[in-house]
């Protein structure tokens, strides 16, 4: 979305979160300060969306920019900037930061709306509903060596309260927006595989468009899910859930049967590793 029409429809939570020079322009008036700040963090805005080379970026974010926090400027951080290379797609610019800062720079930082520290994944989820499948998946490798932090940052939700997917994790949000290949991503990394109720309720309401990435998306759930509970009201609806679902699948789902062999094949070879994904099948594989 263009900066005009933001402007039009006012700060958008959202918006606010990745533009917070939009905040006090709405809301309460600034000094000549705290303006220049504003007219910095947008040149760095621009300046990554027109994907200028990765040195001259980070020229101007360590010695020419600057964000207005607490009645006082201060340099954007790393993970400020990464958040704009992933809504811009630059590629080079992320994986430089990831390579240089680590996991600093996916730390949540400080809300502009409410000016207190996030907390959760804001960046996993905003590569997700921007579909950056080649920005998240050096976001995932960034976290092989914190170990201990990997799998509870996976399953973080996103931001405040008062944010975009607030309260939703990657995984559900990947779920939501018919999102397979950063949905596989994900999970082959370790998150863990939530939403299946999201994933049906999908796969009926999505426009035919949308029906084979949601059906993706429910297969990558099927092979990372330790154990199905029971769904009952899969079994209010058998005729139509089969025929989405296939006997075999419907049966597992509702306690009734062990999963399919073919499943259960496939879902070893998925759980060995990242590096066996090549190994799938074509229509499981990714495909951005």
């Amino acid at each position: 979305m263009e900066l005009k029409q933001l402007k039009r429809q006012g700060p958008g939570l959202f918006a606010v979160l990745l533009m917070p020079w939009l905040l006090s322009s709405h809301l309460s008036p600034s000094s000549p300060s705290q303006r220049e700040c504003e007219r910095t963090a947008f040149s760095f805005y621009c300046a990554v969306r027109e994907r200028l080379p990765v040195w001259l970026l980070e020229d101007m974010r360590s010695m020419e920019v600057f964000c207005w926090e607490d009645r006082a400027p201060r340099p954007f951080l790393p993970s400020e900037a990464l958040l704009y290379a992933l809504v811009h797609d630059h590629q080079d610019y992320a994986q430089y930061l990831l390579d240089r800062y680590s996991t600093s720079a996916l730390r949540a930082q400080r809300c502009s709306f409410c000016s207190r520290h996030s907390s959760g994944a804001p960046h996993l989820n905003v590569a997700v509903r921007y579909d950056r499948v080649s920005i998240l998946a050096m976001m995932v490798d960034a976290l092989k060596d914190a170990q201990g932090e990997r799998r509870v940052y996976l399953d973080s939700c996103g931001g405040c309260s008062h944010v975009a997917d607030a309260g939703k994790t990657a995984v559900q949000l990947a779920v939501e927006l018919s999102r397979p290949d950063c949905l596989l991503l994900l999970l082959v990394h370790g998150a863990t595989p939530t939403g299946l109720d999201a994933a049906l309720e999908r796969l009926v309401s999505c426009e035919a468009s949308q029906r084979r990435h949601a059906q993706r998306c429910l297969d990558f759930l099927l092979l990372f899910l330790p154990k199905p509970t029971p769904l009952q009201h899969l079994r209010e609806e058998p005729q139509r859930w089969q025929s989405l679902l296939g006997k075999e699948v419907f049966n597992w789902l509702c306690g009734l049967a062990p999963p399919p062999l073919l499943l259960q094949a496939l879902r070893c070879l998925a759980r060995s590793g990242p590096d066996r994904i090549c190994t799938l099948p074509d229509f499981l594989q990714l495909h951005s």
